[in-house]
C-alpha cells in the first residue's frame, strides 16, 4: 500500500512538472526582499508541484502591474491596497485575490539626533515629501492625530532624494521612507532615524503588497494553486529564514549585501502566513477611510473587487 501512495505522488509531482500551466506574474518593483515568499515558492519547487510554471517579471514603473493585468498582459500583479482601491474606484477590472504583506511600510522619519520626539514637535518643522494621493491623506491623518494641520508645517516637495534633503539639513522630517529598506539604511550610514507608523497615528491598518488580478478571471482554478504555494512559501521562510536568505543571497548575487540581508529578516514579520484571507472589515474600514478623505468618491460593494483566494 505504501508504494502504491509513493508512486502515485511521485506520479502526480512528474506529470505537474511536465504539464505545468504559464502562468505571469509581473512585481510592483525590482527583486528584493519584500517578495521573499514567492521565491523561496520557487526555490523550493512549490509552484512546480502546484502544477505552475511561473514567469516572474519586474515592472518598468510602479503603475504597471495594475496597467498589464487589466489589460489581460498578466495574469496576477502584485500592487498596493491604497492604489489598488482607487484604480477600483475609477473602473479598473481589478480584483484583489491575495496578501503579501499585511501592514504598512511607510513611515514618517526624523533624524534621532534631533529634538523632534513626537509628532506634535513637527509644529513650525520643514517636512519633504515626494508623492500625493495616499502619502497627502496618511501625513495629514497622522498630523490631526496629534493635534497639528497642514498649515502647521512647511510640505516641502522632492521628486528624489528625500532621504539626502534630511541628512543635510533642507527639512526637518520625510514621509514615505520604508520602514524595512530606507530606515535601516540611514542606521548602516551612521544616521540612525526616528520613525512614526501611520496606523499608529489615525491611520487604518492596511496591506502593503497585495495580489490582484483580472476580474474575467477570478475562476480560473491557477490562482488558488498560485496562492497554495505562496503560503508554502511563506510558511517555509518563518520556519528557516537563515536558510532561505542564504539560497536567495546565491541566486542573486547582486542582493548579496548588508542592507537587503537586514531587511529580509525584518521583513519577515509582516509576510502574512495566510495569503488567500481575506480581512472584509478592515477592508470596509480603509475604503471608508478613503472616502472621508475625498480619495475616492465611490467605491463598489467589496466582493465585487476583493476575494479570498484560499
Amino acid at each position: 500500500m505504501l508504494r502504491k501512495i509513493l508512486i502515485y505522488f511521485v506520479s502526480l509531482f512528474v506529470f505537474n512538472i511536465i504539464f505545468a500551466q504559464p502562468l505571469i506574474l509581473i512585481l510592483d518593483w525590482f527583486i528584493n526582499p519584500d517578495h521573499a515568499p514567492i521565491f523561496v515558492a520557487e526555490e523550493q519547487g512549490y509552484f512546480k508541484q502546484a502544477g505552475l510554471d511561473v514567469k516572474i517579471i519586474s515592472p518598468a514603473d510602479p503603475a504597471d502591474p495594475m496597467k498589464l493585468v487589466a489589460a489581460g498582459q498578466a495574469d496576477i500583479g502584485i500592487s498596493y491596497q491604497p492604489q489598488f482601491m482607487v484604480a477600483v474606484s475609477q473602473g479598473l477590472p481589478l480584483v484583489r485575490i491575495g496578501t503579501l504583506i499585511n501592514s504598512p511600510l511607510a513611515c514618517l522619519a526624523v533624524l534621532q539626533t534631533s529634538n523632534i520626539k513626537t509628532i506634535k514637535d513637527l509644529r513650525g518643522k520643514r517636512i519633504g515629501y515626494s508623492t500625493g494621493g495616499i502619502d497627502d491623506i496618511t501625513l495629514q491623518t497622522m498630523l490631526k492625530y496629534n493635534g497639528l494641520h497642514l498649515s502647521d508645517v512647511q510640505l516641502v516637495s522632492f521628486h528624489y532624494g528625500q532621504t539626502q534633503a534630511l541628512l543635510s539639513g533642507s527639512v526637518d522630517a520625510i514621509t514615505g521612507q520604508m520602514r524595512n529598506f530606507e530606515i535601516p539604511e540611514m542606521a548602516l550610514a551612521g544616521h540612525p532615524a526616528r520613525t512614526f507608523y501611520p496606523e499608529d497615528n489615525g491611520v487604518p491598518p492596511y496591506d502593503e503588497l497585495i495580489f490582484i488580478t483580472n476580474k474575467k478571471e477570478i475562476n480560473d482554478p491557477r490562482l488558488k494553486k498560485f496562492m497554495l504555494a505562496i503560503q508554502q512559501g511563506a510558511q517555509c521562510l518563518k520556519q528557516h529564514p537563515q536558510q532561505a536568505w542564504d539560497i536567495f543571497a546565491k541566486n542573486n548575487p547582486a542582493l548579496n549585501n548588508s542592507l537587503n540581508k537586514i531587511s529580509w529578516f525584518m521583513t519577515i514579520q509582516y509576510f502574512s502566513l495566510n495569503p488567500g484571507k481575506l480581512d472584509k472589515q478592515r477592508y470596509q474600514a480603509f475604503a471608508q477611510f478613503l472616502l472621508r478623505a475625498g480619495l475616492v468618491t465611490n467605491l463598489p460593494p467589496l466582493n465585487s473587487y476583493a476575494i479570498a483566494e484560499s
